[in-house]
């Protein structure tokens, strides 16, 4: 079997995307990789705000690789813009390189439509302010956010930061329904390690920033579209990966 390529941005110091997608992506795509530039001494929004100005040019990092599919495995920058644009960007960018792109809230987008999924709890890593962005794109994609979930790491909100143990213990304490569906926001959280716990004895969709891009990736790298199950964690994407 052929495997596929797929290139992907990521933001400098996520520690997450790249093993989460490797192992998503399995044995039938290969992943290459390039960073966004460092921004020293800019803000947070400052600094997503640069990313989303630099992704034109950062599509053109891999010069003649071919690829198959290309991600922004970076979700937070998406938020400061409306989903609409964020679509609209990502068509843009496929027009201009020729390879399918998406950022990875568009695959979300495209995942939880897959899905049939209509009502979301969100689970945020995020600063408040940019929590309440995402559920405002969320919402303007025509989703119901019927809860958020404000994580934090021991040390204050960070992505990067927040430990599995974290993690599993403030989405236990929101009580949520047993057939909930959860989306899990952010390429830098480590997730793969909650999915098996917070899916015991329940009837939960887990959707994360890494597995929906992972599925968007892969499905165009294989040339059709992957299935995403029930509970899409514990078969990898319909044992496609």
């Amino acid at each position: 079997m052929s495997r596929g390529r797929v290139g992907v941005i990521v933001a400098p110091a996520n520690p997450s995307a790249e093993p989460e997608l490797t192992r998503l992506l399995g044995s039938r795509a290969d992943m290459h990789v390039t960073r966004f530039p460092v921004r020293p001494g800019q803000s947070l929004a400052e600094r997503l705000e640069s990313y989303n100005e630099a992704l034109p040019s950062m599509v053109y990092a891999f010069d003649a690789l071919p690829l198959n599919a290309m991600v922004m495995a970076c979700s937070e920058p998406r938020y400061l813009l409306g989903p609409d644009e964020d679509r609209d960007q990502c068509a843009e960018l496929t027009a201009a390189t020729g390879v399918p792109f998406a950022s990875a809230t568009q695959a979300t987008r495209e995942a939880m439509e897959h899905a049939e999924v209509n009502d979301i709890v969100l689970v945020s890593p995020y600063q408040p302010w940019l929590t309440e962005l995402a559920e405002r794109f969320w919402k303007t994609t025509g989703l119901n956010v019927t809860q958020v979930i404000q994580v934090r790491a021991k040390n204050g909100y960070s992505s990067y930061a927040v430990t599995p143990a974290e993690l599993i213990s403030q989405v236990e304490l929101a009580e949520l329904p047993p057939d909930a569906v959860l989306l899990f926001t952010g390429t830098g959280m480590a997730t793969l390690p909650v999915l098996g716990p917070l899916s015991a004895g329940n009837d939960r969709i887990l959707l994360t920033s890494n597995l929906c891009t992972a599925w968007w990736a892969l499905s165009r790298a294989i040339g059709q579209q992957v299935t995403l199950g029930r509970v899409p964690h514990r078969r990898y994407m319909g044992g496609a990966a």
